[in-house]
């Protein structure tokens, strides 16, 4: 239960970050939107209109390689290999970097010798859209590279960067399109341009830290090995191939409601839709953060945390969003009039029964996209592409057809609540076929496997918040050591070990900051005849073996001399700082 409450807490202090990352991507749209239909006109509306498959695509590259990179990060900090994390890390910039050059290039050719008849023959359109395109090209490297950073900033608890570097983006993108569109009139070229040099902005704060601050991650690394990109490209390619069938869906669900409603049917569902996805961006920070915690679990082997990481989703995230979707039925009319104000025109119940039926779906949406996460990090992989393209194409899709003579533009947002029952109940399902009974508990509904980290007679779990509890731990170590077939030796030395650190922790990192409640989750392991104590807390970066390098040439022999006689006598010490967390690893 308290590391339930420390992994609560962590991650909802990461979805703030999260989220506002997320929604960057949706107020920019509706900034382009607004400038581009008030002060440029109709041509330029379609102009970022033909633009939106082309970032659909920037969208599917960038989740694969971030979604396989943050995976693969994960499972390698949960296993203390510092130079593959920073291999990984390396891996993904440097591919993001080729990809974006490879899209500048091919930009620059296309708007340059009008190379863009395929994607519109319109003449008048197309000229506009040249010109757009070229002003995209300039923001390409900074977009591609700006979305993988947040990621790892979270790694190293530097999520609060991520969140300053989205507002000022927003903040530069509205004057930078009032100054090229509005007062230099600089078209469509002004528009694009004023997106990218935010997004050179927006980068340029994420970047510093590494570049001049103390991360642990550097940019580049001299000597990269290549064969993490096979695995970053699999891992990620079930994110990516969701795009791209939502690609699909929104074509035929698009051609479906032009041919039985009309025309007003896709206003009506562009106005819920855009304004719903400033709300969507709450979901998908959700998963960022657990698709981090998930990995670092799975890499460690952390049955318990894993499941953890569920039951918050279940108990936290869930609910909220329950909430947040509550809000937007009622609010369904006052949101419309956003759009439009005659309740007799048909696109305006039309909007409003978008933003009464389509909220309902989000909370299913949530449980959807964590299991697609967990399959993606545990290498379930027909779970992942099964519940992808359910969710992505056949279900929306699907339904909408089967609906739309009956009940008309209802059908679309109908569909994508069906959408998201039918995935849940697919998540039961396979959990039933898997394991051949009703899931009674989180661990069972995601078909753990039974030899995933170890069983519970294999550990112990205390959570500590003061010092009188620090002094009852080293009897309960022996006793469990003990119990468990180890030699007394050992077991004394565990007991006595864990009793040294986590007093350190208590006596000292509790009073070096303002945070109150603090607390020491322990974990000892006996697997493989190893016994391993595991430390994990909240309070600032500590770092006991730096700290007993820096006091060894010390002439005080009693200086930290309960860290000495642990260092010196477990077989392996190791210290990480993950997402805020001091994580120490002693192997006895």
């Amino acid at each position: 239960m308290n590391n339930r409450k420390l992994l609560s807490k962590l991650m909802f202090r990461l979805l703030t970050a999260q989220v506002l990352l997320v929604a960057v991507g949706a107020v920019n749209g509706i900034v382009s939107s607004f400038f581009a239909s008030n002060y440029i006109g109709v041509d330029a509306m379609s102009a970022v209109g033909l633009y939106s498959p082309i970032n659909m695509l920037f969208q599917a590259i960038s989740t694969m390689i971030m979604g396989g990179s943050v995976i693969l990060c994960g499972k390698y900090m949960g296993q203390n290999k510092q130079k593959e994390v920073q291999n990984v890390f390396s891996l993904n910039l440097l591919l993001s970097t080729i990809i974006s050059l490879l899209f500048v290039l091919l930009f620059i050719v296309f708007g340059i010798w009008d190379l863009t008849g395929f994607l519109s023959s319109d003449e008048t359109v197309r000229p506009i859209f040249n010109q757009y395109l070229l002003g995209q090209s300039i923001g390409i490297l900074p977009l591609m590279l700006g979305r993988q950073l947040p990621s790892f900033l979270a790694m190293e608890n530097k999520d609060k960067r991520t969140l300053t570097a989205s507002i000022v983006y927003v903040i530069v993108n509205v004057v930078l399109n009032y100054l090229f569109v509005v007062v230099l009139g600089m078209g469509a070229f002004g528009l694009a341009l004023a997106s990218s040099i935010g997004m050179w902005i927006f980068l340029a704060i994420q970047a510093e830290y590494y570049v001049f601050g103390k991360s642990h991650l550097k940019m580049f690394t001299k000597k990269i090995d290549w064969h993490d990109t096979v695995k970053i490209i699999t891992v990620g390619f079930p994110g990516a191939a969701s795009n791209a069938y939502e690609t699909i869906r929104g074509l035929i669900v698009n051609y479906l409601i032009v041919a039985f409603v009309g025309s007003v049917g896709l206003s009506a569902f562009a106005a819920a839709d855009n304004l719903l996805r400033i709300f969507w961006s709450i979901p998908f920070g959700m998963i960022a953060v657990s698709r981090i915690m998930m990995s670092i679990s799975i890499g460690e082997e952390d049955r318990q945390t894993l499941a953890d990481v569920m039951r918050v989703m279940f108990r936290r995230f869930v609910p909220l969003m329950c909430c947040i979707s509550a809000l937007l039925i009622i609010c369904a009319v006052p949101l419309t009039n956003i759009f439009y104000h005659d309740p007799s025109e048909p696109v305006y119940m039309m909007t409003v029964w978008g933003l009464r039926i389509l909220p309902i779906c989000m909370p299913f949406s949530i449980v959807c996209m964590h299991f697609v996460c967990y399959g993606q990090a545990s290498g379930k992989q027909f779970l992942v592409h099964l519940l992808s393209l359910l969710a992505g194409v056949v279900c929306v899709a699907g339904f909408t057809a089967l609906l739309i003579r009956f009940l008309g533009m209802n059908s679309v947002y109908i569909a994508n609540v069906m959408n998201g029952v039918v995935c849940v109940l697919v998540i039961i399902c396979y959990s039933i076929i898997k394991r051949k009974s009703f899931p009674k508990n989180v661990e069972q509904l995601m078909v753990i496997p039974d030899d995933f980290g170890v069983a519970e007679d294999e550990r112990m779990d205390i959570s500590i918040k003061n010092m009188d509890e620090v002094v009852s731990i080293s009897e309960q170590i022996q006793s469990f050591c003990l119990s468990r077939g180890i030699d007394e030796r050992r077991s004394y030395l565990a007991g006595l070990s864990m009793e040294e650190m986590a007093g350190n922790i208590v006596d000292h990192g509790f009073t070096k900051d303002k945070k109150k409640n603090h607390s020491v989750d322990v974990r000892v392991v006996h697997k493989n005849d190893d016994v391993i104590l595991r430390l994990k807390d909240d309070c600032v970066p500590f770092n006991p073996i730096e700290r007993e390098k820096m006091t060894s040439n010390t002439d005080d022999v009693m200086k930290n001399i309960g860290l000495r006689i642990v260092l010196k006598t477990a077989n392996d010490v190791q210290y990480q700082n993950i997402m805020g967390l001091n994580v120490l690893t002693i192997r006895i």
